[in-house]
């Protein structure tokens, strides 16, 4: 809400511009430095580059590197499941924004992000992750006023995070799915273009550590772009990049079963047959429960074997394409 209060300060034209600005260069930051090097480590760079990366991505209020990554791995392991800290069966809201506000993922994981975790600079600056973000509000205050900060810093700040958590809620919910994974993520063009990429969700689920997200010319990544410029004047090294066997493989189109959607789509009926109220007052409580459990046991073994028949098929249709002559490339 802060904000607003421009409207008592007034706004200059270039206080806009330098929103802009920081909203870009800031979610430059989370993509390529929260997400894409110290989640998914699909690149390499220096000790000093990483240092920038982790204070960048530090001045877009998303608490510290250690605690953004760690929780970031954990959301793989976990995806579209309980234990996925912003799943989206737990309701639009809770994924895009209420765990991160919430008292209920404060610490931070180490055990998931023990590789960097050794690192005294990126500890400092997660257990003070306040730095940061106050060091970049006060330098747009000392140079435009409360203006610049409040348009600034506090605008962008909060376009920067829903464009980010965008990614949490919606492209598990709205797009399209050229890869079979065991969750729900889709290809999202709208918020690729919020997020300078990472909106190719679908893509990123089925191969997490490449740096490049939109895997086909027309998917434009923005922070892909910029870790190629880095590259090219060796600030960063190594960028992972997908395969041709790696573009043409698990895809939808091509038959393979699709167990996340098949996964979601039990998982929602399980929910509807589990909150519903049998009128028939003869039925005890107890008959109901064992009811319900039976039900459980048996989608639990639905997707058990679903996961084991989607195993088998992409083994299957490996040993196919070994034997026969490489195809050309599509989407």
């Amino acid at each position: 809400m802060l904000p607003f209060l421009a409207f008592l300060t007034g706004v200059p034209w270039w206080n806009w511009v330098l929103m802009g600005g920081l909203y870009v260069v800031r979610m430059f930051f989370i993509t390529a430095g929260y997400h894409r090097y110290f989640a998914h480590r699909s690149f390499r760079t220096s000790r000093a580059m990483q240092f920038v990366f982790a204070f960048g991505g530090g001045t877009a209020v998303q608490k510290g590197p250690l605690w953004w990554a760690g929780n970031h791995r954990l959301h793989h392991r976990y995806s579209d499941t309980e234990r996925d800290a912003h799943s989206p069966i737990a309701g639009f809201w809770w994924s895009h924004i209420g765990w991160i506000v919430s008292d209920a993922h404060t610490t931070v994981p180490t055990e998931a992000i023990e590789d960097f975790a050794k690192y005294p600079e990126l500890r400092f600056l997660t257990k003070h992750d306040w730095i940061a973000p106050w060091s970049l509000g006060l330098a747009c205050y000392l140079i435009g006023g409360w203006s610049a900060l409040l348009i600034g810093f506090f605008l962008s700040t909060a376009l920067l995070w829903h464009g980010t958590f965008l990614v949490n809620s919606i492209s598990h919910v709205i797009g399209t799915r050229r890869y079979v994974t065991t969750d729900t993520s889709r290809n999202n063009a709208v918020v690729a273009f919020l997020t300078l990429g990472e909106g190719w969700h679908n893509n990123h689920h089925h191969l997490p550590t490449s740096a490049r997200q939109g895997f086909f010319w027309w998917e434009f990544d923005v922070s892909y772009y910029v870790l190629r410029a880095m590259a090219a004047v060796h600030l960063v090294s190594d960028l992972k990049t997908p395969t041709a066997e790696q573009l043409r493989s698990s895809r939808v189109r091509d038959g393979n079963l699709d167990v996340g959607m098949l996964k979601e789509h039990v998982r929602m009926a399980s929910t509807v047959v589990a909150k519903s109220r049998i009128a028939d007052v003869d039925l005890c409580d107890a008959e109901l429960d064992e009811a319900k459990t039976a039900l459980e046991g048996a989608l639990g073994q639905a997707n058990a074997a679903a996961a084991e028949v989607a195993k088998l098929d992409r083994r299957r249709r490996r040993a196919e394409k070994t034997a026969t002559a490489t195809a050309p490339i599509d989407a």
